[in-house]
């Protein structure tokens, strides 16, 4: 056990369930589901069914809490080193906006990760629904104690979101849908038996559907296609149960880009989404 700051730091301990969820849905956000048992016991484990493939380069995280004089849970801190490149990973962080305590944990981390590349909230973790990054104007405490521990951070993602059901937006007559993973869905459409464009939507969690992906090909734009496609989608996750969506922008590339979501963002921002917050990844 060390102390800082007035903090003592200990590792995890099952009795402290109900405390570290308490602290996890206190930052929870607009079209984000409410952490529950299950899924705080799959980030402590390592787990995550949205980017899988980068957690599974991970050894097992360590999870630590910084208690009060009175044993008070006040912030939590998980962890892990990635052997395939010697960086320590920060994984998620919560203490009530705290920036003391958010401090305290990050430099406990780093102690106790060892002189070493650092990496922080560079992707999703079971506790989010795809959440990958810092939403930095809600968390903005811990946002300030990543820079002042010397953390340079990147604005990668712009996070959105509406409610359901979409009745302004059109719907397509003709398209085809089949399952993509056994939480997401894919749907195409053709013409000639060659795809014009595809959406990727996810499987609600507690009513709140994600859509992953929309694409239009260059030769089957500026037909109406793209906010057809957008309708269709959203009309499917409103018959699967949900009452919000939410979708993830990558748009920090340059204009004329292959990468370009300019138009994306002008879809999603005339089809009555809004801006919740940006996602900033953390490096030093």
């Amino acid at each position: 056990m060390s102390s800082t700051l007035g903090l003592s730091l200990r590792p995890y301990a099952p009795t402290d369930q109900a405390a570290v969820l308490d602290l996890i849905n206190a930052d929870r956000m607009t079209g984000q589901p409410a952490a529950t048992p299950a899924m705080l016991a799959n980030a402590l484990q390592g787990r995550s069914g949205v980017d899988a493939g980068w957690w599974a380069e991970l050894d097992r995280p360590i999870t630590s809490v910084a208690t009060s004089a009175t044993g008070t849970v006040l912030g939590v801190i998980s962890y892990a080193l990635r052997p395939k490149d010697d960086h320590g990973v920060i994984l998620w962080l919560h203490c009530r906006e705290d920036e003391s305590t958010a401090r305290a944990l990050l430099d406990h981390a780093a102690t106790e990760i060892g002189p070493r590349p650092l990496d922080a909230f560079h992707f999703a973790t079971a506790l989010t629904l795809g959440l990958e990054a810092l939403p930095v104007r809600h968390r903005p405490a811990t946002h300030a104690a990543l820079i002042a521990a010397g953390y340079t951070g990147t604005d990668l993602w712009r996070y959105m979101h509406r409610t359901l059901p979409a009745p302004d937006l059109p719907r397509l007559t003709h398209y085809d849908t089949e399952p993509a993973t056994p939480d997401t869905r894919h749907l195409v459409v053709t013409e000639d038996g060659k795809s014009l464009a595809d959406a990727t939507i996810g499987t609600p969690a507690q009513a709140i559907g994600v859509l992953w992906w929309i694409g239009v090909e260059p030769a089957a734009r500026s037909r109406g296609l793209g906010r057809a496609l957008l309708g269709t989608a959203l009309d499917s996750l409103t018959n699967m149960g949900a009452t919000d969506v939410i979708l993830f922008v990558d748009d920090d590339a340059p204009s004329g880009d292959d990468r370009d979501r300019t138009a994306a963002k002008t879809l999603y921002e005339t089809s009555g989404f809004q801006e919740i917050d940006r996602l900033h990844s953390f490096s030093k």
